[in-house]
């Protein structure tokens, strides 16, 4: 007689080998398919960033998919696929900018190397940092094959979009008002000695400017005006305003307060605050500045 059981535990043991081979040929279809994904993606930036016009952008499309049909007739390998559509990409990407290897792998970002290795930079946030000296160098030459192309059109500072996340709101109020309102009054408070020998310095580059602006948190005035030294946006000069200007700032209380702890006698240095160059165009590009 035959043992049920047997034939049972047979069935059962082929139905999860044939699970088993569906699950190894599922998780490989999905390889294949995130692969092919990722070339697409490739090929777009390509296009998106080294693009010089729409009939460009339409041929590495063309050639790109061509590869990849060629590539799935032949009855390639997921990495024959990819080393074949990174070619293709690499070879575009030359004969368009003109540029060098390096370059167009930090243009198209992704490019399989001849060995199935892929080269990326590495991602900190919305920004790029380069792991190497081999990175910087690919980054430079990138940005002089896009400062050779005569497509490549920039119409305000790349830094001015990064400037923007990295102010508060308050310090924005303390731009625009210095943008309205031109260099402000700024002083230093010293100890006082004979021909200023042995001065020491108690408080320095001390001014009203924030408070004025209406920021919201005024503890944080002396933060902010050192952020926005430490963006190139303002700087502290040591030609004075108009010597009237600093009979208001002589009296406000984080002044008075450095002048008791100077001694006796102490001397008040005046200089200025005011928007560098990059300030003043980065004021009249991000903010809109009255009539």
């Amino acid at each position: 007689m035959t043992d049920d059981r047997t034939g049972q535990d047979l069935a059962r043991a082929g139905t999860r080998a044939v699970e088993r081979s569906s699950d190894v040929e599922q998780r490989q279809i999905s390889n294949e398919a995130r692969l092919i994904r990722g070339v697409f993606r490739a090929a777009g930036l390509a296009a998106g960033t080294a693009v010089r016009g729409s009939q460009w952008a339409v041929g590495t499309t063309y050639e790109v998919t061509k590869e990849l049909a060629q590539a799935a007739l032949d009855g390639e390998s997921s990495a024959e696929i990819a080393e074949r559509t990174g070619n293709a990409l690499r070879s575009i990407a030359r004969s368009a900018l003109g540029v060098t290897e390096g370059s167009v792998r930090e243009i198209v970002s992704y490019v399989p190397t001849p060995n199935g290795a892929t080269q990326q930079a590495v991602a900190v946030g919305p920004y790029l940092r380069s792991a190497s000296t081999e990175d910087l160098r690919r980054r430079g030459d990138a940005l002089l094959a896009r400062s050779a192309d005569v497509y490549f059109t920039e119409d305000v500072h790349p830094a001015y979009d990064r400037i923007l996340d990295e102010i508060a709101p308050d310090e924005a109020r303390i731009l625009r008002f210095m943008a309205l309102n031109g260099p402000q009054p700024s002083v230093d408070v010293r100890t006082n000695r004979p021909l200023g020998i042995g001065s020491e310095l108690v408080q320095g580059d001390l001014t009203s400017v924030p408070e004025q602006a209406g920021v919201r948190y005024p503890d944080r005035a002396r933060s902010y005006l050192i952020n926005l030294n430490r963006l190139g946006l303002t700087y502290t000069s040591d030609d004075p305003v108009v010597l009237s200007r600093y009979m208001v700032l002589e009296v406000q209380p984080v002044v008075e307060e450095a002048l008791k702890k100077a001694g006796r006698a102490p001397k008040i240095v005046r200089k200025s605050l005011r928007l560098s160059e990059f300030g003043e165009d980065f004021c009249r590009t991000c903010f809109t500045i009255g009539s």
